[in-house]
């Protein structure tokens, strides 16, 4: 069942978060003056609203109760990786990271005994530092999120930093439905329809995980190496949640960026929007009040009679424009990932970018020549998340024009993640989640309805606290305060082995300190597992 190629890629090494652990009264403060530049807390319209937080990995589809209603909601929210949502050509970097690409046999439905035809699931796999069986040596999988494998495996700097030194197997396992790992043969077969995408779960994708890694230990005759869970976003999501699932199948798990707690009523849904907005409000007021005001001007530009020919033009798209719509999904997008990727130094883990680049992206529109309509300014401003090469001559807005990649679907079924944008607060148009015009619009697009508590039923969210300390362990929640899935992540520690690690992305000394925490904790995990193993086999 395994077939094997050898390839190798070259990638810049991405940095890993951390930071000091601050009081919870700390938390709040931060995030209250952050968020409302006040310092006492603001009113929340429900008192029982957590401020408790983890990281996830999608804005989704709200509905709108302002007069910009025809700009938002998007039926096809953007996911978090984009456009590497496929694959993707790697540029050629100074670091190479080797791995070989082998493919494993998955059952298409692990909760049954029917039938079905099985699928060919990618993984790659780097042996070269691990030590193997005989020692022990630790294996660390990577949980694949929703994208192509090799563009996580060329982005996940720590783990190939850390292998050595721990003498492990490096493992990136591919999420079903995305890259190579297309059920029914092909992705056109795969999201055919409702009944095609079926399989398509975060249940799913852990069993394949934990089936495979199972069976490559076995045949490795590797069954007493500890298992180590990486991930970020999404994958942090599913690290997270396999570690609860699947405490036989790894020792602990390192979760980035993992909004675990951003479904039902959780957390505020405004968060997420206000946390990028603040982003840019830090750097310029007046560039956040361009932003808040851009929507007016392009909503009142579409409506002209060349409307759209002209906003085709000003933002230099490859094709003419049939709604405002996609142009306004693709401001969106630019500003969110914007503030996901915030860095104080360059990076290409979205775009290429400069360091600070909401910075540059607000220098560009304040700085915008004299008599600069607001949309050029704008138009100067998202050049920087686009285009800050020079290279691109024009802007495609949609890579996926069918609206079936397979993130859409899961946030249509069971990744039901409420999202708002506040009047005064955000630099978005105001909305409110309006969970039945979200669902209609799941029940167009793929004749499904969602199930918005499936996923706190299935793996929990409400009263974290309890439940993780009662019954989880071995966890690590990293996150960056600046990142605006940090208000769905768990930003405290719960026990002594669940700890939330909290990084300044403005201090990047910082983060070779959480670097340092996150190995120790690790080395801890193994040291213990390998501990009960020896005392388990005198006995």
């Amino acid at each position: 069942n395994i077939i094997q190629t050898r390839t190798r890629i070259e990638s810049d090494n991405p940095t890993s978060v951390l930071l000091r652990l601050p009081s919870e009264s700390e938390l709040l403060n931060y995030h209250t003056k952050q968020l409302t530049g006040r310092d006492d807390p603001p009113k929340m319209a429900s008192s029982t609203v957590s401020f408790i937080i983890i990281i996830i990995t999608t804005v989704l589809l709200p509905s709108l109760s302002s007069q910009l209603s025809d700009l938002f909601p998007s039926n096809n929210p953007p996911p978090f990786l984009g456009k590497h949502s496929h694959p993707i050509k790697q540029p050629n970097h100074h670091q190479q990271y080797r791995y070989e690409t082998r493919y494993f046999s998955q059952p298409l439905d692990h909760f049954s005994f029917l039938d079905l035809p099985r699928f060919r699931q990618r993984y790659l796999i780097n042996t070269e530092h691990w030590v193997g069986p005989s020692r022990s040596g630790p294996i660390f999988l990577y949980c694949g999120n929703e994208g192509d494998i090799e563009w996580f495996a060329v982005n996940t700097g720590f783990v190939w930093d850390i292998a050595p030194r721990f003498g492990a197997m490096i493992l990136f396992p591919e999420h079903r439905y995305y890259g190579d790992s297309m059920p029914f043969g092909s992705k056109e077969e795969a999201y055919r329809n409702a009944t095609t995408l079926s399989y398509l779960t975060a249940e799913q994708a852990l069993a394949d995980f934990a089936v495979l890694i199972t069976d490559l230990k076995k045949n490795l005759s590797a069954e007493g190496c500890p298992v180590v869970l990486f991930g970020g976003s999404y994958g942090g999501m599913l690290a997270a949640w396999m570690r609860l699932k699947y405490p036989h199948v790894a020792v602990g798990a390192l979760a980035s960026s993992a909004p675990i707690l951003q479904f039902e009523d959780i957390v505020p849904p405004e968060t997420f929007y206000n946390i990028v907005s603040n982003s840019f409000k830090r750097e310029s007021s007046s560039c956040f009040d361009t932003i808040k005001n851009s929507w007016n001007a392009l909503r009142s530009e579409g409506q002209k009679e060349d409307g759209l020919k002209q906003l085709s033009k000003t933002f230099h798209l490859c094709r003419e424009l049939t709604s405002v719509q996609g142009l306004s999904d693709w401001l969106d997008s630019a500003y969110s990932y914007l503030a996901m990727v915030n860095y104080p130094y360059p990076s290409n883990f979205l775009m290429p970018l400069p360091g600070h680049p909401i910075r540059e992206v607000c220098k560009r529109i304040d700085g915008s020549p004299a008599g600069s309509s607001i949309l050029e300014r704008i138009f100067n401003g998202v050049s920087v998340y686009y285009n800050y090469t020079g290279e691109v001559d024009c802007f495609q807005l949609d890579d996926d024009p069918h609206g079936m990649d397979g993130w859409n679907w899961q946030a249509c079924t069971e990744m039901v993640m409420p999202m708002s944008s506040d009047q005064n607060t955000s630099m978005f148009p105001a909305y409110d989640w309006d969970y039945s015009a979200f669902r209609e619009g799941c029940q167009r697009d793929f004749q499904v309805t969602p199930r918005p508590r499936w996923i706190t039923t299935e793996f929990g969210g409400h009263d974290i606290e309890h439940v993780l300390k009662s019954f989880g362990s071995n966890i690590i929640f990293s996150n960056g305060l600046l990142d605006p899935w940090s208000g769905g992540s768990v930003l405290k520690n719960i026990s002594e082995t669940i700890i939330a690690l909290i990084t300044k992305e403005e201090d990047p000394d910082w983060l070779v300190e959480q670097r340092a925490t996150e190995i120790k904790l690790i080395q801890g995990w193994i040291y213990n597992y390998s501990k009960k193993m020896k005392a388990t086999f005198e006995i």
